[in-house]
């Protein structure tokens, strides 16, 4: 027999806060119809005074518990993807531990930008697999509003807020692709284009800084990346893009999602799409859309689903899983 990462539950949580396109037009000169056309966005949440990460990712670490039925008290571990922790240090994970009141286990966060969650379930699997760990909840959440300047309306209009969650169970499998869990899962990740996605600010600046984007750049590597990171996670499960029932890609650009639908020879009807109502949320967004399509009914037992994601540093990935 052998261990699988298996989703039981998935949950998400958005901010009250909904921002139009329109209202960009009293901030810079941009347009609803400028935003649609190349983004695909419509509108995305914000955070509230007082909101932060880790409050948005108890929020979504409740809806996943609750859906699996499960306790706070049964869970080993908690894994957090963010780029935007409540603070430097402790974890946002530890501080959605003690939100949970859960008292044992570990909690830490994984930081790799929107391939963020991509990384996270990885190394949830890893721990799963060898016996580290029986629930591990894997959460993905952000709070990209705070880190934004809003006189750029190059990357200004492209981001909203929200947490989206999954919990994970060891269960035991037969072995193969017909199994449900994680199947196969690829990283990567290349320094080299750094100044093409980061944020100016730091511990080296001592300013918390803005995110900076060179958006055509990032489009060119995007499409290519993600289309080779999935083609290659289904190789290691030994499937193919026809086995695939769903692509729940990062939620970026409509486009980039239009364009690597097409790099891996499927039509936009076995795709998830979010980014028109949330915006991009960086490491939430993966588990925001897979919790949306599970509440939709288009993610159902017995699934195959790939996910895969681009982020700054350059980092991206892509991981195969059976629902």
């Amino acid at each position: 027999m052998t261990i699988r990462a298996v989703v039981t539950g998935v949950g998400h949580y958005l901010p009250e806060r909904v921002m139009e396109n329109a209202e960009f037009e009293k901030l810079v000169d941009t347009s609803d119809e400028w935003i649609r056309s190349r983004s695909g966005i419509e509108r995305r949440h914000i955070a509230a005074e007082g909101e932060t990460t880790s409050s948005l990712g108890a929020n979504a670490a409740r809806a996943a518990l609750a859906d699996a039925g499960k306790a706070a008290e049964e869970v080993d571990a908690i894994i957090l993807a963010t780029s935007t922790p409540d603070l430097t240090f402790p974890s946002a994970a530890t501080m959605v531990q003690r939100e949970l009141g859960m008292t044992h286990g570990f909690a830490f966060d994984v930081q790799a930008v929107c391939a963020g969650f991509v990384y996270a379930l990885t190394t949830a699997n890893a721990m799963i697999v060898t016996g580290q760990a029986k629930r591990v909840l894997v959460i993905g959440a952000e709070t990209f509003s705070r880190i934004i300047d809003w006189t750029d309306r190059t990357t200004c209009v492209l981001f909203g807020d929200g947490a989206g969650a999954l919990l994970l169970e060891a269960q035991e499998g037969e072995g193969s692709s017909a199994d449900r869990g994680i199947l196969a899962a690829d990283l990567n990740s290349d320094g080299r284009h750094r100044d093409i996605l980061y944020v100016d600010g730091g511990v080296s600046t001592g300013t918390t800084g803005h995110l900076r984007m060179e958006g055509r750049e990032v489009f060119r590597h995007a499409v290519e990346k993600l289309a080779q990171t999935a083609q290659m996670s289904l190789e290691k499960a030994g499937l193919t893009a026809e086995d695939i029932d769903w692509v729940v890609p990062h939620q970026a650009n409509i486009r980039i999602i239009q364009g690597t639908a097409k790099k891996l020879g499927l039509g936009m009807e076995k795709v998830v799409v979010t980014v028109q109502d949330h915006g991009n949320t960086s490491a939430a967004s993966i588990p925001l859309a897979l919790s949306v399509g599970r509440a939709n009914g288009q993610i159902r037992d017995g699934d195959l689903v790939v996910t895969e994601a681009i982020g700054g540093g350059l980092a991206w990935g892509s991981v195969v899983l059976r629902w």
